[in-house]
C-alpha cells in the first residue's frame, strides 16, 4: 500500500509538471478572448469602473514583475561578486543561478548555498572557506530584504519600503511559502482597490459637503430622539 501510494504521488506530480505548462500556454493564447467574454457579462453601468480597475491592477502586476526581475538580477550580481571575492572559482555561475532562482522563495538560497558549499569544499578541501560562503548568502539575503525588494518592487507598486518588508513577513507568518510568494502581488492589487475606495469616498457627500451629511443623518437622529422620549 505504501509503495502504491508513493508511486501514485510520483505519477501525479509528473502529470502536474506536464499539465501546468500546457494549461499556461492555452490560457496565454486565449486570454484576450476570455477577457472579452468576461467583459460582455458585466453590468453595463458598472463596466467602465470594473475595466478601469482591471487595467490598473494589470499595470501594477506588470510593474511588480519588472521589479522582481530587477531584484533577481541584483541578487545574482551580489552573489556572484561575493562568491568570487571569497575565492570560489565558479562563483559567477553559481551566484547568477541563485539570483535567477530567487523569484521562488527559498529555492534560490537553498540551491545556491548547497551548490556553493559543495563547490568550495571540492576546490579547497577545507571547512573554513565554507563559513565565508555562508556569510555571502547572509549578506545577499539581507540586502534583498532591506534594499532590493523595497527599492525595485515597492516603488513600482506604490508601497513604502517598510510596508514591503512587513507585507512579506506577514505573508510568510500567515500562509508560509505561498504567503511569501504572493504577498507583494496581493499587496499591489490591494493598493489599487484602496485607491479606488479612497476616490469614491472623496466623491461622496460625507467628504464634500457637511450639510449633505446632516441631511442624510437627519432620519437617524429623529429615530434616536423618538426612542429616547
Amino acid at each position: 500500500t505504501v509503495v502504491f501510494g508513493n508511486g501514485s504521488a510520483v505519477v501525479l506530480s509528473m502529470m502536474n509538471l506536464i499539465l501546468i505548462p500546457v494549461i499556461g500556454f492555452y490560457l496565454l493564447r486565449d486570454w484576450p478572448q476570455l477577457l472579452q467574454k468576461i467583459q460582455a457579462l458585466m453590468p453595463r453601468r458598472q463596466e467602465p469602473q470594473w475595466m478601469a480597475l482591471a487595467q490598473e491592477s494589470n499595470q501594477m502586476l506588470g510593474g511588480f514583475l519588472r521589479g522582481q526581475l530587477a531584484v533577481m538580477l541584483a541578487n545574482g550580481i551580489t552573489y556572484a561578486i561575493g562568491l568570487t571575492v571569497v575565492g570560489l572559482e565558479t562563483g559567477v555561475v553559481i551566484g547568477m543561478a541563485a539570483g535567477m532562482l530567487s523569484f521562488v522563495p527559498y529555492l534560490g538560497n537553498v540551491i545556491g548555498i548547497t551548490t556553493a558549499l559543495i563547490a568550495m569544499y571540492i576546490q579547497t578541501g577545507e571547512f573554513t572557506p565554507l563559513l565565508w560562503v555562508l556569510l555571502v548568502f547572509v549578506i545577499g539575503q539581507t540586502l534583498e530584504s532591506i534594499l532590493w525588494q523595497p527599492r525595485f518592487v515597492g516603488e513600482r507598486i506604490g508601497l513604502h519600503p517598510v510596508a514591503v518588508i512587513f507585507a512579506v513577513m506577514a505573508g510568510g507568518v500567515l500562509f508560509g511559502f505561498f504567503g511569501v510568494l504572493l504577498a507583494l502581488p496581493v499587496s499591489a492589487i490591494l493598493v489599487v482597490l484602496g485607491r479606488h475606495a479612497l476616490k469614491r469616498y472623496r466623491e461622496s457627500p460625507f467628504y464634500e459637503d457637511a450639510d449633505k451629511v446632516k441631511v442624510l443623518l437627519a432620519p437617524f437622529k429623529d429615530n434616536v430622539a423618538e426612542k429616547s422620549e
